[in-house]
């Protein structure tokens, strides 16, 4: 990963800096690189930047603005093991820290992954922040700021390990979003996540698929700003936006499925309102008939 950072203009002295930290802090082991690369010289510049200070970060962003992608890049390019903390309905401080639970005879304390990221000095990636619950807020709170300690209920506090850094991911719109407070807020370093340029998006779809024709990579591409245009404008859902969907579509059609029936399948058939369905439908089919095999 070092060699495409130096290739993408990451300047050098950040990658030495990076190296400085994986020799002091050993790399864990058994890491394995994500499947996906993160495209952009300036965000993973600013991105390297805050955690190399130490700084907690936050990834701001509508959908297929890669920010898992580029959190999980982020942990392996350190040298950590990472902890994904999806927040749903049942994630409390209990679920974040560790609980009391039965192992064999004995009662013994079963640690959380925000318990195990202090501990092991890994990177924890908050997916979806603005959905936790106050209480589970509450316990970000100390962890986060300057104070880096986390208070165990009847058994002890413990203070973050100096590797132990925090990566949060946010996007407005989904049910059961709301606006992070300001204390939240105030603990990381935002970084508003653009939507995947042209050039990027086709050295995606080449990675992914090196057989692709120039053709089928440039009527994919289009059909994805069309439809993020359309969202923009109201025309349709932000539903349809699907970056994860055009990439399982190109591989349906590896495996032979005619491209229009892919893409139907991964971006048209998860709209459920029947004519917002029709309209993305219609916008697909104007870039790639159903000719095509």
């Amino acid at each position: 990963m070092f060699d495409y950072l130096k290739e993408e203009g990451v300047p050098e002295s950040l990658l030495r800096a990076v190296e400085e930290f994986r020799r002091n802090y050993a790399v864990a082991e058994g890491l394995q690189r994500p499947r996906f690369t993160y495209y952009g010289e300036k965000i993973w510049e600013e991105a390297i930047c805050s955690l190399l200070a130490g700084q907690n970060l936050l990834l701001s962003g509508p959908k297929a603005t890669g920010k898992n992608v580029l959190a999980e890049n982020l942990s392996f390019l350190f040298g950590r093991r990472s902890w994904n903390i999806s927040f749903h309905v049942n994630v409390d401080a209990s679920y974040l820290i560790g609980c009391d639970t039965f192992d064999g005879n004995r009662v013994a304390f079963r640690p959380g992954p925000v318990y195990q990221v202090a501990r092991e000095g890994g990177f924890g990636i908050l997916d979806e922040i603005n959905m936790a619950k106050n209480e589970a807020v509450a316990v970000l709170h100390a962890t986060l700021d300057h104070r880096r300690i986390i208070e165990v209920s009847g058994y002890d506090r413990i203070a973050l390990h100096p590797s132990a850094r925090f990566i949060a991911t946010m996007n407005y719109g989904y049910a059961g979003t709301r606006e992070i407070n300001e204390a939240l807020g105030s603990r990381f370093a935002v970084l508003q996540m653009p939507v995947i340029e042209e050039k990027q998006l086709a050295r995606l779809l080449v990675k992914e698929h090196p057989d692709m024709s120039s053709q089928m990579q440039k009527q994919l591409c289009a059909v994805f700003y069309e439809l993020c245009a359309k969202a923009e404008s109201a025309e349709i859902s932000a539903r349809a936006v699907d970056l994860r969907g055009i990439l399982d579509a190109s591989a349906l059609m590896a495996l032979g499925l005619r491209p229009l029936e892919a893409m139907d399948m991964c971006i048209s058939n998860k709209v459920f309102d029947s004519t917002e369905r029709a309209i993305i439908h219609d916008s697909i089919a104007a870039r790639i008939p159903r000719s095509w095999k």
